[in-house]
């Protein structure tokens, strides 16, 4: 008898610690759960290029370190991706021409003119 309640006892806390474990995969969206052909396609999509647009910026050119980059007058700042150009504009006003990807706050620089 007693041999049959410390089995029931284990099994319990073993039925326990899986559904502990089962809702917390739930709420984390763990890969384990759900189809492989689901987690591929949201893994595909988080690898895809982000999209660029070209626009024209107005800002300050500003050196930190290696890097150069542009601050406009909001005070976003944005890295520009070549900065052989931008060296001779440094704490000057510039209008900047290039494709922007705002999720890694990067300018793909095209054209750089001190502006007027």
């Amino acid at each position: 008898m007693k041999l049959m309640n410390a089995l029931k006892h284990e099994l319990s806390l073993f039925a326990a610690a899986t559904l502990f474990a089962v809702v917390c995969a739930l709420a984390w969206g763990s890969p384990f759960v759900g189809n492989a052909s689901a987690a591929g396609t949201v893994l595909a999509q988080s690898n895809a290029p982000a999209q660029l647009h070209t626009e024209v910026f107005r800002g300050t050119v500003v050196r930190n370190g290696a890097q150069f980059l542009l601050r406009d007058s909001s005070g976003q700042v944005f890295r520009l991706d070549n900065p052989l150009p931008a060296q001779s504009y440094v704490g000057k006003t510039v209008t900047v021409t290039g494709q922007i990807d705002a999720a890694a706050k990067v300018i793909r620089l095209q054209r750089i003119e001190a502006h007027a």
